[in-house]
């Protein structure tokens, strides 16, 4: 690959990677707030949330090939 190709898919990787931990920070947030609501299952929504926050950051701290 060349070095522009290299540059896009780090760009690519980091963008997507905020977005996950955007949308991880959202599901945590709104699990928490409406526990009521969940019934007996707020801890597995707040696991996913965690989960999905832990693979935006893999995202961004990822390093494409050389």
């Amino acid at each position: 690959m060349s070095e522009g190709d290299t540059f896009w898919i780090s760009l690519g990787e980091k963008f997507f990677g905020l977005l996950v931990v955007i949308i991880g920070g959202m599901l945590l947030y709104y699990t928490m707030t409406s526990t009521v609501q969940l019934g007996p299952f707020p801890g597995l929504f707040a696991f996913l949330g965690v989960f999905v926050i832990a693979v935006g950051v893999i995202l961004l701290l990822a390093r494409a090939p050389e």
